[in-house]
């Protein structure tokens, strides 16, 4: 009879994966931009802040969208999870953007 060997999977910090990644910055160009302040105001959930797997969206002080596009993953969960149709997103120009370190 053999007896059953428990298989733990190494610990794997997502942080660290990521702070590996390099980014090229297109000064002056973003690549995402909000179509219209007031809308995200307006908006309860502001789910972009929530599943945005880098953080590149924040509520700020005054109940508004923050955006940061420098660090952007590229995926656009953003634009999919807008309920309004707010994001203005785009892939950033060729050369700009983030650099994959492992793959």
């Amino acid at each position: 009879m053999t007896s059953a060997v428990e298989f733990t999977p190494p610990a794997v910090n997502v942080e660290e994966k990521l702070f590996q990644n390099r980014y090229r910055i297109d000064a002056g160009r973003p690549h995402i931009k909000v179509r219209n302040a007031d809308t995200c105001t307006a908006c309860e959930l502001k789910p972009c802040t929530v599943c945005c797997p880098a953080g590149c969206w924040r509520v700020d002080t005054d109940g508004g969208i923050e955006l940061v596009v420098d660090g952007c993953l590229e995926c656009g969960t953003c634009r999919l999870v807008c309920d309004e149709g707010n994001v203005d997103w785009n892939y950033p120009r060729g050369g700009f953007g983030i650099l994959f370190k492992f793959g």
